[in-house]
């Protein structure tokens, strides 16, 4: 089976990172530095995550990294994540949101849209862009 995950690049706070994303989602991530490998360009970047993974007890995969300075790093809008769920995990999926948006940016309020379902879009505490969807109770036919 394929799996689709994101891939965070950080600027210095990969594992920063990881651990809060392990704080929301849960699991322990593993990570591995540029010195671990040996990889390290720059000898004051060698504790630097080269790749860091959680895998959550829901079944999420995250990976992150730093960049290094001789890489061009571009933060930016360029990638939004997005979590979506059934009406039926709503409850959970409220929990991650409310862990996410510590410290974060919050331009559209978990709330109900449009289309029936309770949506919201935040900015993590580390830039990382975040889509909520939760699913709207199934119609009574």
């Amino acid at each position: 089976m394929s799996t689709l995950n994101p891939y965070i690049n950080f600027k210095d706070q990969a594992r920063e990172a990881i651990t809060f994303y392990a704080s929301v989602f849960g699991g322990e991530p593993t990570i591995s530095t540029f010195g671990d490998f040996g990889m390290s360009v720059d000898e004051s970047e060698k504790d630097l995550v080269m790749h860091s993974q959680l895998e959550t007890p829901a079944g999420f995969t995250i990976m992150a990294a730093d960049t290094p300075s001789h890489m061009e790093y571009s933060p930016g809008s360029s990638i939004t994540v997005s979590l979506s769920g059934p009406h039926e995990d709503e409850a959970e999926l409220r929990g991650y949101w409310e862990k996410l948006v510590e410290g974060g940016q919050v331009p559209q309020p978990l709330e109900p849209a449009p289309w029936g379902d309770v949506f919201g879009m935040a900015t993590d505490r580390f830039g990382t862009q975040w889509l909520m969807n939760i699913a709207g109770a199934p119609r009574e036919g």
